[in-house]
């Protein structure tokens, strides 16, 4: 089996200058993390001072931790946050051995808790980011006070076809120059992509130079989704690409055992983004929820 990596050296130098410009639009971090695991080194960004449950956030495909530049600010209002870049996908993680399922996935994101000595975390995950936080969840939760999941792939839902045609496209080299922008407008609902947006340049520019050799997520089983016992907020987004969201709200509702299921009918698959005040302050009031509850029971 392959690792992933960018396409050549050339491609590699290219990204990164993509890559600092959106580093520089967040807020500078308290310290920066390059963590071991068994799949490769994990670049892990921490933000802000301790106070409560630290926050972890994990990006949508290519987004890395500049995804998060619309909410991290307002997340900061809760504490100290760890913004993660993948193992596997572009950005300054790197991947070293092949990963060939689910239980990789969780045991790397494992090792990197583990390592930061982060007991006990509010794991927040968007779109493929969200996936690998319900796979977590459902095989070590342990470390979970709670779990955020916004438009997350094949957690609720099984992915549309015309995502699945559209991704292809994007990763053949005859095609994708045109297939990226075109993408990024079709997850936006049809919205002109902003090329000056650091979070836009980053997602565009490693789809461009890297070459992700993950498997495809699993869909999530209704036995996994109903053995969630922590807190669970779920934002779906009406109008997303990824899934059908009613049905996906729809399950998620009937199987989460402790689930706050909201389907945000004008939203599209950007919604962290596209809505981010709103976003922002709905998790913030849910996590705060998590801890008053927490210390009740205590």
């Amino acid at each position: 089996m392959r690792v992933g990596g960018f396409a050549s050296p050339g491609a590699r130098a290219e990204y990164e200058v993509v890559y600092e410009r959106g580093l520089a639009a967040l807020p500078a971090p308290t310290a920066i993390h390059d963590i071991q695991t068994a799949f490769g080194v994990a670049r892990v960004y921490r933000f802000g001072q301790p106070g409560g449950t630290p926050i972890v956030l994990l990006p949508g495909r290519a987004g890395t931790a500049v995804m998060w530049e619309p909410n991290l600010s307002a997340l900061l209002r809760h504490g100290e946050v760890y913004a993660l870049d993948l193992i596997g996908e572009p950005g300054r993680s790197r991947q070293t051995a092949p990963i060939r399922d689910g239980a990789d996935q969780a045991a790397w994101l494992s090792t990197v808790l583990a390592e930061l000595e982060l007991e006990s975390v509010h794991l927040v995950g968007y779109s493929f980011g969200g996936w690998l936080a319900a796979n977590l969840a459902v095989r070590a939760p342990e470390r979970l006070t709670s779990l955020t999941l916004i438009d997350p792939v094949l957690t609720f839902g099984r992915l549309t076809a015309g995502l699945v045609l559209r991704a292809t496209l994007t990763a053949v080299p005859v095609v994708n120059r045109w297939a990226r922008p075109s993408f990024l407008r079709w997850i936006s609902g049809g919205a002109e992509v902003d090329t000056a947006d650091p979070v836009a340049r980053v997602i565009d520019e490693g789809i461009r130079t890297f070459r992700i050799a993950l498997p495809t997520p699993r869909l999530i089983t209704d036995a996994q989704l109903r053995s969630l016992r922590m807190p669970v907020l779920a934002l779906v987004a009406g109008r997303s690409v990824i899934h059908r969201g009613d049905r996906a709200a729809a399950r998620a509702r009937a199987l989460l055992p402790r689930g706050q299921v909201e389907l945000w009918p004008s939203a599209t698959h950007a919604i962290a983004g596209e809505a981010a005040a709103e976003v922002n302050a709905r998790i913030l009031s849910f996590l705060a929820d998590c801890e008053a509850t927490g210390k009740t029971r205590s």
